[in-house]
């Protein structure tokens, strides 16, 4: 009788014992739900966070700029956005605990859009014109470096700040003649509003001396210190999205329509290979795998800066970048 009460007490212990909780992670994402942002979403919904124990949710966003004051306060812990502005603010606030720890955007989409048949096909062509140009933008944010290695005039270029939400809709109505944006983003809004392929011209800044980084997972320092294997976990489960997504986007692209019916699932396919093509599985990502930066790339990007803006503080590539919290499974290395 004694052993029959310690087994049913033993019992009831199973059955009351909570079970091991889940870390929180908000995930604030630099713009709207996208064909780009499909691999995250695709990862939520393959259980790929939840295997390793994370209760993973992702919010849009509102330019590449935008999540990192929300990651920098804590609003959330991890979220995704523009390295070259992290180094500015983090300049700015040098006690701001957020870097970045993942490379996403090994070739920046940074781009001016412009069209022919309004005069813009090269970056000299924009001396006389209007360019409309979000002040939130990444993309505008590099532009003084753009315009350095390209040798244009700026103060022979109108540029007129523009929302995201009226960017491409004036450039298709002929209100500016080129845009800053991201090449995928603007160019496959452009086709959307009836603007021909043949008539839109994207000047890729990479293509044009821009020697720096793009988008990156960026963490709250704390938050890192705190949940180091969550971090790692995370990181891991966001790149087998991205294998996933480039093996088959069109499967990436229905949990992204999930989230967004309203959206394009063809378009938003398109978008996401233009990056997966131009941004992400670069020949220095297919022989290294995805997430890590290379030194003397992230020493030269840090010089293009300086030469357009002038630091407070001394740049130091450590506070930009850590890469102690990449996984070391081989799940980087992308198909």
């Amino acid at each position: 009788m004694k052993l029959e009460k310690t087994l049913l007490a033993a019992f009831a212990a199973v059955l009351t014992t909570p079970a091991l909780a889940e870390t929180e992670i908000p995930f604030a994402l630099d713009w709207k739900f996208e064909g780009p942002s499909a691999p995250y979403f695709h990862a939520l919904d393959s259980g790929y966070f939840a295997e390793a124990d994370l209760n993973v949710t992702i919010s849009e966003g509102a330019g590449s700029l935008d999540a990192i004051p929300k990651v920098a306060t804590g609003a959330f812990p991890m979220g995704f956005a523009d390295i070259n502005s992290l180094m500015r603010f983090l300049d700015q606030n040098p006690d701001a605990p957020v870097t970045a720890v993942m490379m996403v955007y090994d070739k920046p989409p940074f781009a001016v859009v412009g069209r022919p048949s309004l005069g813009v096909s090269e970056p000299s062509d924009l001396e006389g014109k209007i360019l409309g140009a979000p002040p939130p933008d990444g993309a505008w944010a590099q532009f003084p470096i753009f315009a350095a290695e390209t040798g244009i005039d700026v103060d022979a270029i109108t540029v007129e700040p523009v929302g995201f939400p009226t960017r491409e809709p004036m450039l298709a109505e002929g209100n500016v003649a080129a845009i800053t944006g991201f090449s995928f983003s603007s160019t496959l809004n452009l086709k959307r509003l009836g603007v021909e392929e043949e008539d839109i011209s994207v000047l890729l800044m990479a293509d044009y001396g821009v020697d720096l980084y793009g988008n990156a997972i960026i963490v709250n320092t704390d938050f890192a210190e705190a949940n180091p294997e969550a971090v790692t976990a995370f990181l891991g489960a966001v790149a087998m999205g991205w294998t996933d997504a480039i093996a088959t986007p069109d499967v990436a692209i229905e949990a992204l329509m999930e989230r967004n019916p309203a959206a394009d699932a063809a378009l938003e396919t398109e978008r996401l290979q233009m990056a997966i093509d131009a941004n992400v599985l670069t020949d220095y990502v297919i022989e290294n795998g995805m997430g890590g930066i290379d030194t003397d790339r992230m020493a030269n990007a840090i010089e293009q800066t300086k030469s357009v803006y002038e630091f407070v503080n001394d740049p130091d590539p450590v506070l930009y970048f850590d890469p102690s919290y990449l996984p070391t499974d081989g799940s980087l290395m992308l198909k």
